[in-house]
């Protein structure tokens, strides 16, 4: 049976786990849990995840949520997944695991609440958090920094000095890709000083083209409608724009 991915793409986790679908020739069915219409909460995608939250998948029987287990799932089960995404060398495993681990509670905690405290909370007519916001920056500057002292720190064009990306570049970077719904001079303050980091997202653009652009395009479309709310048009509900927010929040 056909792998089947439940996922809204203004999630950050789904967008991954499609990039790697498609970089990856799995033949899959993209199944939209639009957020918008609170499809996360129906009956029958609590079957499939219980936790409400997307992405999840179905593969024959067997059903999984949470975007990294998902990744590794798809890389450890599918053949003609190329080796480096997730090689089956314990110690390089056990070091991307280490990168996804740590993502949830630093970049992206950073990266989400910084974005709905300057862009989205405006939009939707909720007041602006400025200490929200300020910790959040904090977050996210310090996570970009670490990001390029620690795992890019090496020779090679991707996280943990490899010369082919892995899963934890592709969270990774959908989770960065995020801040172009920011206002260009917010985007160019926050990441110009992080040369190795925009040098990494293009080697990583590159390195997924085409599909890089064809799955983050719902973001351009999001900026555009966010500057047409800020003019007084209509926008999307609360609840779509939080398909771009972690779980914990």
């Amino acid at each position: 049976m056909k792998l089947k991915v439940y996922g809204d793409r203004m999630s950050q986790p789904t967008r991954a786990v499609i990039l790697f679908c498609k970089m990856n020739g799995i033949d899959f069915e993209e199944i939209r849990i639009d957020i918008s219409k609170r499809q996360h909460l129906s009956p029958e995608f609590t079957e499939i995840n219980p936790m409400k939250q997307v992405p999840a998948i179905v593969d024959g029987r067997f059903k999984l949520f949470e975007s990294h287990a998902i990744l590794c799932y798809l890389a450890s089960a599918f053949p003609g997944v190329a080796h480096y995404w997730y090689p089956a060398d314990l110690f390089t495993r056990a070091k991307i695991n280490s990168v996804l681990d740590w993502h949830h509670s630093n970049l992206r905690h950073g990266a989400a609440t910084l974005v709905f405290s300057t862009a989205l909370a405006p939009a939707l007519g909720l007041p602006l958090n400025p200490q929200a916001a300020a910790e959040a920056e904090k977050t996210l500057t310090s996570s970009l920094s670490k990001i390029e002292s620690i795992w890019l720190k090496k020779n090679g064009k991707f996280l943990l000095g490899s010369s082919q990306p892995s899963i934890a570049d592709l969270s990774l970077v959908c989770e960065i890709m995020q801040l172009e719904v920011l206002e260009e001079k917010d985007v160019n303050r926050l990441l110009g000083p992080h040369k190795k980091i925009l040098q990494w997202i293009e080697d990583t653009r590159n390195a997924t083209s085409p599909h890089f652009d064809e799955v983050h395009k719902i973001l351009f479309k999001a900026k555009a409608r966010l500057h047409k709310k800020s003019s007084g048009e209509n926008y999307e509900t609360e609840s779509s724009m939080k398909a771009m927010l972690p779980s914990k929040m």
